[in-house]
Parts: structure tokens; sequence; C-alpha cells
């Protein structure tokens, strides 16, 4: 068995490729069968430079590793243009010599009519003169495919189930471009043929071309290969998922800090049922699972929130174990923070605030008031069912406390400081940990008191609630 990845360098790696490159490359590992890699460039107009390389380097850092490759179809022009010519010489293909303006004339007119736009075979009847004459005079041509009348394409679908269309139906597409590339519809059609492809996993968009493709396979008398379609990615309102809609490139997730492994993790569910209530799984248990018999044909959401979900779940799964995932992902979260911050500091940060995050990005914005206590408003420091005495009371209580302590400063031990500060005293819970929380942070929202305490250190942690006092005289 092989399997096939094959991305245009037309811009950034759509998650929606992502997850046919993760499909193909489960497919592969569950079946021992092999994955190749090739790049379709044939489309110039929408080539972007470098796009290829910036692919392959998002592949490899999701872990998509691939057996042979990467093919270039720009590099295989001969190839195609030889299976043309035996098209030709075979009657099953022909020159079109026809201009831009007249085809653009001639489906305006066929739209006006309601018909099927497509092409009249003006050219189709060319005598060999005529041809050999425009050929010699270097007039512009492509070469279409030459379709059989009220001719049934049926094929099967390992997702959809069985498809048919009739050949009146379709266009004479064209094989050969003007500029001498193939079309997708050959080129897709001879790699697959020539690289020994078994099994075509791709997205559903794709469904429509196939019996073009069925057509060739047939004319050139090859093996057809199995077709399973992936559903498409939709936006929450049932939409096409599409940048207009916010982030939709593999590499942007990556930017913000979503851990690869989560990513493929939240996509593999994305048209795919393993019919278990488990949702947490390792690429390994991904690869033991994966069946092209449970893949959906409903479109799947794209739901920001549950991908947030899955993120969370990683990150604090990782904090918890410690180990060798634990350090790259503090690692990982060094851009976020200042430069030169202990490791032990950049540590009780993260350790604190993971728990928080639904990607590491977040870090940079939810830890600044760590390095400089914003300005905030005194009226902050007062709680809601408490007044200006009990405030001051509860902050005069906690400074003196924290100063006169001699235990480490440790989590723990602060976290019973408090509650020992509430329980041995005729003030509640919200005249100490309330405007603690607003002394400590400036924000109404953050980390606990305890935690805080424990990030700040003793020195920092005074002065701030020395401030606190100072802002309620």
């Amino acid at each position: 068995m092989k399997v096939r990845f094959a991305p245009s360098p037309t811009g950034y790696l759509h998650i929606g490729g992502l997850r046919t490159a993760l499909y193909n490359y489960l497919f592969a590992k569950n079946n021992n069968a092999k994955l190749l890699l090739r790049i379709e460039d044939t489309d110039r107009n929408r080539y972007v430079k470098n796009a290829d390389q910036q692919i392959i380097k998002t592949l490899k850092s999701f872990g998509i590793e691939f057996d042979e490759g990467p093919f270039y179809q720009s590099q295989r022009l001969e190839i195609y243009q030889k299976y043309v010519k035996q098209l030709v010489k075979e009657d099953k293909a022909y020159y079109c010599f026809c201009s831009k303006e007249r085809l653009d004339e001639m489906r305006s007119a066929q739209i006006a009519e309601k018909k099927i736009p497509k092409y009249d075979r003006h050219c189709l009847n060319l005598s060999e003169e005529e041809i050999k004459k425009k050929l010699d005079n270097k007039e512009s041509y492509v070469v279409r495919l030459k379709l059989l009348d009220n001719q049934d394409v049926i094929f099967k679908d390992e997702v959809y189930g069985e498809v048919k269309i009739n050949t009146n139906n379709m266009d004479d597409q064209v094989l050969l471009k003007s500029d001498g590339y193939p079309t997708y519809h050959l080129a897709v059609v001879v790699d697959d043929h020539e690289m020994d492809i078994t099994h075509i996993i791709r997205g559903e968009e794709w469904l429509p071309s196939t019996p073009k493709h069925i057509l060739l396979y047939q004319m050139f008398n090859w093996e057809i290969p199995k077709f399973i379609h992936l559903p498409l990615l939709l936006n929450p309102d049932k939409s096409k998922l599409s940048k207009r809609q916010g982030d939709v490139a593999a590499e942007d997730f990556l930017k913000k800090g979503y851990l690869p492994e989560a990513i493929l993790n939240y996509i593999a569910f994305l048209g795919w049922n393993p019919k278990t209530t488990k949702e947490i799984y390792s690429i390994e248990e991904l690869i033991r699972d994966f069946d092209i018999a449970k893949i959906n044909k409903a479109g799947a959401i794209f739901n920001i929130e549950k991908l947030n979900w899955f993120n969370a779940e990683y990150v604090r799964n990782i904090v918890k174990e410690k180990g060798q995932r634990y350090e790259k992902l503090l690692e990982k979260s060094k851009k976020y923070f200042p430069k030169n911050l202990e490791k032990n500091k950049l540590e009780n940060i993260f350790i604190v605030l993971s728990s928080r995050l639904n990607y590491l990005s977040e870090l940079e914005e939810s830890s600044k008031f760590i390095f400089e206590l914003p300005d905030y408003d005194s009226q902050m420091l007062i709680f809601k069912k408490s007044d200006l005495d009990k405030t001051k009371a509860g902050l005069k209580l906690i400074y003196k406390q924290l100063e006169n302590n001699t235990a480490d400063w440790e989590l723990e031990n602060l976290d019973n400081l408090l509650k020992n500060i509430v329980n041995n005293s005729e003030l509640n819970p919200g005249d100490v940990f309330w405007p603690l929380r607003v002394a400590l942070s400036g924000l109404d929202k953050s980390p606990s008191p305890s935690e805080i305490l424990w990030i700040l250190e003793k020195n920092e942690s005074l002065d701030r609630i020395n401030i606190a006092l100072n802002k309620l005289k």
C-alpha cells in the first residue's frame, strides 16, 4: 500500500490540509504502508515563492514524516507531455486553439441560456492539415480530453459510496495548458500511477473531479486506486472554513503557542469517530485506532473553543507529569517572558499561569502584572461586602504576618498563613483574600493571593501591600 500528501505551494498549509496529511500519515502507519510527499506546483499563476519550504517545515513541526519525496511536478513536465502526445495519437485528446475571448463569450451565452457551461468542441473537427498549419505558425493552444458521448462514469468512494455521472454532463477538460504545464487533472493521474499510489486520501472538494480522473485511468488502461474523500471543515455557522473567519493556517496556531500534539489530536476528530468516549489520544493511539471505515460523510465543525480545551488539557497534563516534555514546554514558554529571567522564577510563574492558559502566547499578557504592577483605583481594593476599615485592617494584618514569617516561602505555607489570618481574627475571607489579590496584581481577575505571593517573593510582595495601604490613606 502507498499513499501521498500533495499540497500546492500557493500559500500556507491550511488546517484542512494538515488534517489530510495527518489522515494519510495515520493510514500509512496503521497499514505499514509508504507515505510520499509531492508538491503540486503546476499552477504558476498562483505559485508563492518558498511556500513549498514553509509547508515542509510546518509538516515537520507536527512530526509528520515521509518515506519518499518531496517530488515536484514542475520537474516532470516531459513525462506529462509524453502522455498527452499518446492520448492525441490515440484520438483520446485533441488540440484546441480557441482564444480566451471566444471561450468567455461562449460560456456567457451558455449560462444565459441556462445550459451547463462546457466547451463546444469547436476545435474537435479540425483537419490534420489545419492543426499542422496552426502548430507551425506557433499559435497558442491547449490539449483537451475527448470525452465519449453519453457514457456513465461509475466509481466507489470509500466514504461517500457509489458515485455516478454521465459524460454528457462533463466538459472536455484541458489536460495541457498553453504554457506547457499540465492541469491538475492530468498531472495527478499520471503521478499517482507512476508513483504506485494505491489509496488517494484527499478533501471532499476533489470528489466532483474524480470522474475526470477515472476516465483518464481507463484511457491509459491503468489500475484505478481506491478513493477516500474527507468531509469539509466548516465554521460554526456551517460555511466553509476560510481565512475571513480567523486563523486557518496551521503555522499560525503554532506561533500562538498551541502544542502540535494537541492540534493533531483535535483535528483527528474532525471527520473521524473512533466510537469511544475517550478524547485525549497520543499519536501512537491514533495510529493504532485509525480506520477509514470510521470517517464521516458530514462536514466537521472547526470549533476554536474545543481546540483550546484540548490544548489546555495537554499543557496541564505535561505540567503534572514533569519530565522531558515539561522541560521542552518550559523552554518554549521563555520567549513570552523578559529575557534573563531566572529559571526558578520562570518555572514558578509558568506553573501558576499554565493552569489558566488556552495557548502559550497568552503567557505574555497574563504575566505582565508580575513584572510591573498596573496602576489601579483604590476602590478596587474594597470587596463588595466589606468596607474601608476592614480592608485596611486585613492588609495591615497580612503585612505584619508576612513580615514576621520565618517559614519557607512556599505555596502551601503561604496558603496556610492566609487561612490562619481569617480563622484567628474577626475578619471575613473577603476582607483578606480580595484586597490582597488586588494589592499584589492590580487586577480584579488573577491567580490566587498565595500563588502571587509565591511568585513575587517576600520583598516585592511587602512593597505592593505597602503601596495598597498608602492608596487607602
